[in-house]
């Protein structure tokens, strides 16, 4: 696998971080315990000589590992063990310190991480499923919806049958384009119609012009003496109350 080592060290030296701090280590060849600043990022292990270094000296993949306590005579002391690999042997300062270490350590690998999502989703079905059991208990029959509402059109009626021409027959014929029997707003011309027929009981039968015109000669005086009436009204309040 190529390692690009410049983006190593940015990668290296960029927070946040997972966990960090001081750790004591023990040396391949060198056996004693000598003092780096470790990061932990992903499942990636560095190690610094110094805290603010730009260039890690290493880095530790944590994977296909296992994090547990050592036998060495110092205290707080624990190791990260490769099968059939190196062994990295690592001292904390005190105990809170060292579970710490020890908890992330394990808690940074893939499979550690799929095994925990496998069981969150395990867990997400269950619910998943109580959910769906207990909503068929509370609501055993679902409440039937309402039909839609059918709105009528008023004007989709059927259409009156037409006359027959027995009803034809018994209905008054008009007389010269006026009908006999007339609503109550027509009365008023019914009558003089039948004032005019009356005043002429010879002519049975008259055309359309000549009872047009003797209803209007009829409507005529009616309207002038009004007319005349008005006129005599305004001449008698024009002259003055007194004439000398």
């Amino acid at each position: 696998m190529k390692i690009n080592e410049k983006n190593l060290c940015i990668f290296a030296t960029t927070p946040p971080y997972d966990y960090e701090g001081f750790l004591n280590k023990r040396g391949e060849v060198n056996k004693a315990f000598q003092r780096r600043y470790f990061v932990l990022k992903g499942n990636l292990l560095f190690y610094f000589e110094k805290k603010y270094d730009k260039e890690p000296l290493g880095v530790i993949i944590v994977e296909g590992c296992t994090i547990e306590l050592s036998e060495e005579t110092e205290q707080y002391c624990f190791q990260i063990v490769f099968n059939g690999n190196r062994t990295y042997i690592l001292s904390a300062d005190n105990q809170e310190q060292m579970e710490g270490w020890m908890k992330v350590l394990t808690c940074a690998g893939y499979e550690f991480k799929r095994v925990v999502v496998a069981e969150l989703q395990r867990q997400l079905d269950e619910i998943e499923s109580s959910k769906k059991q207990r909503l068929g208990q509370e609501i055993p029959n679902p409440i039937p919806s309402k039909p839609p509402r059918t709105r009528s059109n008023p004007f989709n009626r059927p259409a009156p049958p037409p006359p027959s021409s027995q009803r034809l027959a018994d209905k008054p014929m008009p007389i010269n384009g006026f009908s006999g029997t007339e609503s109550s707003t027509s009365s008023s011309s019914c009558a003089t119609t039948n004032s005019l027929a009356a005043a002429a009981p010879s002519q049975t039968v008259l055309s359309t012009s000549q009872l047009f015109e003797k209803m209007h000669k009829h409507f005529r005086n009616d309207v002038m003496i009004d007319v005349d009436l008005h006129r005599a009204a305004k001449e008698l309040a024009a002259k003055p109350l007194i004439e000398i």
